[in-house]
């Protein structure tokens, strides 16, 4: 059913409660899973200047870094349960990048935990999951965090 499950976290236990569900199915259907995290540039001030610059190129690659570093971890632990996996980081607004990868991957699924925010906190923040759920054009499964 499933070949291919995108899974994007964000580095927190919250995101992480898909993982269950993803070994789960990857196990189930022999679908490779490929481990998502979205690198947001941090804001740019108008006044640029080249050292604000080139100080947020080397803030961007320690971020892409950190990213890495965690999606190996979390990479390695299925790879020892047999599962083929890989990672992937990705930049820009998080949601965009969830489904350009989804799309450049041709992922079967997409897998993700959702912080549970309703009401004003969802309007403050945003949620990752809604614009997911609003803009796939895939089959996704939501599970919501405690």
């Amino acid at each position: 059913m499933y070949h291919c499950i995108l899974v994007p976290l964000d580095g927190s236990k919250r995101a992480e409660a898909i993982l269950p569900h993803v070994e789960e199915l990857a196990l189930r259907f022999h679908a490779r899973l490929i481990f998502l995290q979205v690198v947001e540039p941090p804001p740019i001030m108008t006044d640029s200047e080249v050292p604000y610059l080139e100080g947020f190129q080397a803030q961007m690659e320690e971020l892409t870094k950190q990213a890495e570093l965690y999606l190996e971890t979390v990479n390695g632990q299925f790879r020892e349960e047999g599962i083929q996996s890989k990672i992937h980081v990705s930049h820009g607004p998080v949601v965009d990048g969830i489904l350009n990868t989804a799309k450049s991957e041709d992922a079967d699924l997409i897998a993700i935990a959702s912080h549970g925010r309703t009401g004003l906190s969802r309007i403050f923040y945003g949620s990752v999951a809604v614009g997911v759920l609003h803009r796939a054009d895939r089959p996704l499964l939501i599970v919501r965090s405690g």
